[in-house]
């Protein structure tokens, strides 16, 4: 036997080795598709828990809105971008609030914001001279540039607040839509605290 024979016989390989061979490439392909698979399902996993972690945040912990109209000038503008922050409805006097109310005259449900100004416990007045009056004292507020009107025929004085109820006015103190017309806020009807808004004329 020549040596090119000899080297031809080395090469062949048996078919107990032609068997293995084919299992082990078998093996990477299957070991290949498991790993394509896993990662795919990692991707969506990760997808999914992104997914719910935005839900998560804007549809239970941070609320935004467009400012209705222009009741809270010159702090808010109407269509200025609200963020609010839903978990908040403990709320402190001079906070800013987005709250839903049933309009007396329309009978509908209807978003507003405005700022606290009296919470469960005190009394609310309004002087014959326009100004804010809790608990029979004059409130100072200097950074509204508005008088505090009655509206006439809406709600009685001196509102005594109870328990969960907080009273709140527009920042634009004349034409305002707020508890001079509809009365006091209820806890459950606070849908959150706004923590910043984003100016329309910025977008």
């Amino acid at each position: 036997m020549d040596k090119e024979n000899i080297e031809q016989n080395q090469n062949e390989k048996t078919p107990a080795e032609e068997r293995q061979e084919k299992q082990e490439k078998l093996k990477k392909q299957l070991n290949r598709s498991e790993r394509r698979v896993k990662e795919y399902q990692t991707f969506i996993l990760r997808a999914l828990l992104l997914a719910l972690f935005i839900w998560v945040l804007f549809f239970k912990v941070i609320g935004f809105m467009t400012a209705p109209n222009d009741d809270m000038v010159p702090r808010v503008d109407g269509g200025d971008l609200l963020l609010f922050y839903r978990l908040d409805t403990d709320v402190s006097a001079q906070d800013v609030i987005v709250f839903e109310k049933k309009d007396p005259k329309s009978g509908k449900q209807d978003i507003f914001i405005g700022r606290v100004v009296a919470k469960s416990g005190e009394t609310v007045d309004i002087s014959d001279g326009s100004h804010l009056m809790i608990n029979d004292h004059p409130v100072v507020e200097p950074k509204i540039y508005f008088s505090t009107p009655k509206y006439e025929d809406q709600i009685e004085y001196p509102v005594k607040l109870e328990k969960n109820q907080c009273f709140v006015l527009s920042d634009s103190r004349i034409g305002g839509t707020d508890s001079r017309y509809f009365g006091p806020v209820e806890k459950d009807e606070i849908l959150g605290t706004v923590i910043t808004l984003i100016r329309r004329n910025n977008l």
